[in-house]
């Protein structure tokens, strides 16, 4: 018995999420009501009332569990040389290109909400931990920078429809990270 409500729960929780993704994709955040995603999902609305307490509240929920596995995904790797760097991106990269409709939804579209922060603070504290070895003030500046043009980079890549693999779009990550506008001579 447990387990088919636990198969319920998890599928109704995924039918709320894909409906707000794909009203999101339509519309703005703020004109997103509980009752469209309600009737979208063909669910009723008190049943997403004991899920949910609000659209705030799911949107929210979706990007925690995003930031909550890119967390896992960057904790996994040892980010000590630049081949390792290469791949740890390239692995989130995958990660985001797996679940390409809903990150680009929450990195393109105006929710109201701090994603693309929130995505930054992980990235920089991650950083900061275990990569950036010099003083906390130039450190701060510098992995601000670097992380602010990777998700700009990463962004287009969604809007390009990932048409370049992850490791292409890794590779020239670390090139544009490590060389700057070397690169381009």
């Amino acid at each position: 018995m447990s387990i088919n409500l636990d198969r319920r729960k998890k599928y109704t929780r995924m039918v709320l999420k894909n409906s707000f993704i794909q009203l999101l994709n339509e519309k703005a955040f703020s004109s997103i009501t509980v009752k469209e995603i309600c009737v979208l999902a063909d669910i009723n609305r008190s049943t997403f009332y004991t899920h949910y307490t609000d659209q705030f509240d799911l949107l929210y929920q979706i990007e925690a569990e995003i930031i909550e596995e890119m967390n896992k995904y960057l904790n996994e790797c040892n980010f000590v040389e630049e081949e390792e760097s290469i791949e740890m991106t390239e692995k989130l990269l995958e990660y985001i290109k797996n679940r390409k409709e809903i990150c680009q939804t929450l990195l393109h579209r105006n929710t109201g909400t701090s994603f693309e922060k929130r995505v930054m603070d992980i990235a920089r504290e991650f950083l900061l931990n275990k990569a950036i070895n010099m003083k906390t003030t130039e450190a701060s500046y510098l992995s601000t920078f670097i992380i602010s043009g990777a998700l700009h980079v990463i962004k287009e890549w969604l809007a390009n429809d990932t048409k370049e693999s992850p490791r292409r779009i890794a590779e020239m990550i670390s090139q544009f990270t490590n060389k700057g506008l070397l690169f381009m001579n």
